[in-house]
This record gives structure tokens, C-alpha cells and sequence, in this order.
């Protein structure tokens, strides 16, 4: 989807007012904190990095502000979520396909599973693309001030960044988070650092948990990409890219209940791209604007460290949500609490 805004365009590097400090785009709106040395402008004059209160907010602020609420199914899930600022609540978004995009792969129906062979089998996992193939980017075109290029180099870091967070084994297993974090804007990463020296990641990437393991099987991954053209209160041109993608896991499990294997992680994210002309080369790339994961049949002691493993119990529970709505991209995050 692509939404082109008749904004009137700033002029190239705007020189900052005293106290200017550019931050993200206005909706959503996060409690901001400047970075150190960014108040007021420059000596020289000369245009600050981008956003300077947005690497206080989801990407400073995402150690202290990344809200925990333990939802889903027997066995265990949990929400991770980034509170909006100024009052406003949390919300759950559910994403319809974008218009004129095809409809995902119709659920298999729960009822009366089969037995499974494989750790998919009997879940509507089995009809998704395995691993990168299920990452399908949308026809770049010139959106807003953005050109066709441009937009089409924005969709490729955004497809490269979730192949590393979500489905590069040697990242979720290992301990470095600097393969992902480089992908990044350079005046980003030191917030994304910060989230991944703490627990708050798990919103936007995939750490397993120690002694816990993947089977050889590719993750599935459904889900769609979307982008428009906005900007951000300051006049800050933006290209944001919304993901929303349902990864499904298979771990090592000796049931052959349909689902006892896999654990679903069900994310939405926006990610920023500031105009080139608008911000200082420091701040061009990639920003985390917006995040919300939700994980079923998750071990929640290992989850509520931003890790992944698998439950001890299956998607069977009595007061569990629907088995179709954990894997439908469409499907709200705002499942009913078990674990």
C-alpha cells in the first residue's frame, strides 16, 4: 500500500531553531528524551541527526517503556508491546491485507486435528512458505517525495533486517547482536544496543533461549508489507514501512499432537526511513518506530527474558484463543491471558 501526502515540502537541510530537535513521526507519538549534547542546535548551524527524541523513546526508551503482558495459550504467550505516550493506550492492531493484495492462505479449521507427522502437520502453518519465501516485498513506486528507487532500497534494508532478526539461526542463537544492529541508521544503534542488552528485543528479533534448539525444518512465515509516505511533527520526511508476519518454530518434541512443537511469534512493527535531503548522513537508514510482538506456546519464564523456547503443554487449552487466530496475520494481538 502506498499513501502519497500533499504535504508541502521543507526546504533541503533546514537549518534548526534554538531548542530543535527533530523526533519521529506523529502518530504513534512516544515519550521522547533528547540524546546527550542534543539540545539546542548545532554551533555550526547545521542540520541535527534524525530523530533526535526518537532514539529517547523506542530506541532509548524501549529499556524502560517496552510493556509485558502475558497472554495466549496453554503452555504460554505473551505480548510485548511499546506503550503509546501522552496517555494514550496500548493498542492491539489487526492488519487487513492492503488493497488490491492478495488474501492470506485460508486457515486450516482446529477441529478434530490430525495426527501429525511433522512439526507443521494439522496447523495452519503447514500451508505457509518456508523461511525467506514467505518475506514477499510490494511493487515499489515513487510514494510522496520519495522516488520509486528510493523506496525500493527502503523495502530491501526492511526484507533484510527481518531475514536476520526473525530466521538467521546463527543470530538467534548466538550472543552478538551487531549483525542486526549494523543494518540499522548509525545514530540508532546505540538504542538498539541498550534493548538487546536488556530483555526488551523480543518485539523485533528472535533470541532462543540457552540449551534450547530449532529442528532442521524452515520456520513458515505469512504475513505482508506495506508503506506510505508521512512526516514527522518537525517536517522530517518520512517513508514508513509497516510488517506484520506470523513465524512459526519447530522445536524438538516426542507428541505428535498438531502444534505440541511449534511455538508462533506474531509481530507488527513500523520501520523508518527519513528523507536523505532532511536529516544528517548519520540518521540516513533504518529506524524502529512502532513494535508489537505476541508469542504462543512460549515457556514464559524464558519469554519474559525476550527469549524463545518451547511451552511444556500444546494449543489444546480450554481458555485458550481460537488455534486460527494465533496464526493469522489479520487476527488481533490482544489474545486471552493463560501463562
Amino acid at each position: 500500500m502506498t499513501d502519497d501526502r500533499p504535504d508541502s515540502t521543507p526546504p533541503r537541510h533546514p537549518a534548526p531553531t534554538p531548542g530543535h530537535r527533530p523526533g519521529p513521526p506523529a502518530a504513534p507519538q512516544w515519550p521522547r528524551q533528547p540524546p546527550p549534547g542534543a539540545v539546542g542546535p548545532r554551533p555550526d548551524g547545521g542540520p541535527r541527526s534524525w530523530p533526535g527524541r526518537h532514539s529517547g523513546s523506542l530506541l532509548t526508551g524501549v529499556t524502560a517503556l517496552l510493556l509485558l503482558a502475558f497472554v495466549g495459550v496453554v503452555g504460554g504467550a505473551v505480548l510485548v508491546s511499546m506503550p503509546s505516550a501522552r496517555g494514550r493506550p496500548v493498542v492491539f492492531p489487526t492488519f487487513g491485507p492492503p488493497s488490491g493484495a492478495p488474501s492470506p492462505t485460508p486457515a486450516a479449521t482446529s477441529a478434530a486435528p490430525p495426527r501429525a507427522s511433522g512439526p507443521f502437520d494439522g496447523t495452519p502453518a503447514a500451508a505457509f512458505p518456508q523461511g525467506q519465501a514467505g518475506i514477499v516485498l510490494p511493487a515499489a513506486k515513487r510514494t510522496g517525495p520519495f522516488t520509486e528507487k528510493q523506496v525500493a532500497a527502503a523495502l530491501a534494508k526492511v526484507r533484510k533486517v527481518l531475514v536476520t532478526a526473525r530466521l538467521d539461526r546463527q543470530f538467534m542463537t548466538g550472543d552478538d547482536a551487531e549483525p542486526l544492529v549494523r543494518q540499522f541508521a548509525r545514530d540508532a544503534r546505540a538504542g538498539l544496543r541498550k534493548a538487546f542488552a536488556s530483555d526488551t528485543f523480543a518485539a523485533y528479533a528472535t533470541r532462543l533461549a540457552p540449551g534450547a534448539r530449532l529442528t532442521a525444518d524452515q520456520p513458515r512465515v505469512q504475513g505482508r508489507i506495506s508503506y506510505r509516505a508521512t512526516k514527522d511533527d518537525d517536517g522530517i520526511r518520512i517513508l514508513a514501512v509497516t510488517t506484520n508476519f506470523v513465524w512459526s518454530y519447530a522445536f524438538p518434541t516426542t507428541s505428535t499432537v498438531p502444534g505440541d512443537g511449534l511455538v508462533v511469534v506474531h509481530d507488527t512493527v513500523v520501520w523508518s526511513v527519513p528523507h536523505p535531503d532532511d536529516v544528517e548522513s548519520s540518521s540516513t537508514g533504518l529506524w524502529i518506530e512502532d513494535a508489537n510482538a505476541y508469542a504462543a506456546n512460549v515457556d514464559c519464564a524464558a519469554y519474559d527474558k525476550g527469549l524463545l523456547d518451547l511451552g511444556a503443554h500444546s494449543f489444546d487449552g480450554p481458555d485458550g484463543p481460537d488455534l486460527d487466530a494465533v496464526f493469522d496475520p489479520a487476527a488481533t494481538l490482544d489474545l486471552p491471558d493463560t501463562c
